[in-house]
């Protein structure tokens, strides 16, 4: 059997339910599978540096991929940027004219895109931007609603680190919870859904478990482990 390389969101995947902390089972199981052999690279709609540190205090691979594909980290001052914030910020203040109640969301400082708090309609902003041709996309991860320049997505971030670990899509096993993880769902060879996932989700994924977040995250391990003992 190949090496597998994961490709895990964080928030609402290996979080605990609700509360934005770590599940640490589910990260040592995670760092279980690194152990075998295995690649873990953590693919999040947070900061990539975020990503990256959990990496690398986590014992996981030492490379994040943030900002819903927008931003890499390799290491402390390596980053790859793929996304435009300008335009994003362009986007924020013309959302901002049209709809009442915009906030920006306290992040960890963000190089490719805006985040906001889930305080208002996507959908009515998602109008407002194509109306306008703004070359942007809005998505929610369920952490916050976040507004990338247009292409940008998930996949885009993780093929970025696929040509430089020399990953093949076959081998890739994908885990998340949200719309922004469909794009990686598709690209990959195996794609796991947790239970807190929305249906619409849950069905783009081949393996749906029924436990939430963490707990979800172990019960697929578990039913992947004999395969992948096999390294």
């Amino acid at each position: 059997m190949r090496r597998k390389t994961f490709a895990v969101d964080i928030d609402g995947t290996i979080t605990e339910n609700g509360g934005g902390r770590i599940h640490l089972g589910a990260l040592n199981s995670l760092r279980h599978i690194k152990k075998m052999g295995h690649n873990v690279i953590l693919v999040s709609g947070r900061s990539s540096v975020e990503a990256y540190l959990l990496g690398v205090f986590g014992g996981l691979d030492t490379v994040g991929v943030g900002e819903n594909g927008g931003c890499v980290t390799y290491g402390t001052n390596q980053h790859h940027l793929i996304g435009n914030k300008e335009k994003c910020v362009e986007a924020l203040s013309l959302i901002r004219t049209k709809i009442d109640n915009v906030r920006e969301k306290p992040v960890f400082p963000r190089m490719t895109e805006v985040v906001l708090e889930r305080t208002f309609d996507i959908a009515d902003a998602q109008k407002i931007t194509q109306d306008a041709y703004m070359d942007v996309v809005l998505a929610d991860s369920q952490y916050a609603i976040h507004i990338n320049s247009a292409g940008i997505d998930k996949t885009v971030g993780f093929k970025e680190v696929m040509k430089k670990m020399d990953i093949r899509s076959e081998d890739v096993i994908a885990i998340g919870d949200s719309e922004t993880d469909v794009p990686l769902f598709r690209m990959a060879g195996y794609s796991i859904a947790v239970g807190n996932a929305f249906d619409d989700v849950k069905s783009c994924a081949k393996m749906v478990v029924s436990s939430h977040a963490g707990d979800g995250v172990i019960e697929a391990l578990d039913k992947l482990a004999p395969s992948l003992s096999e390294l």
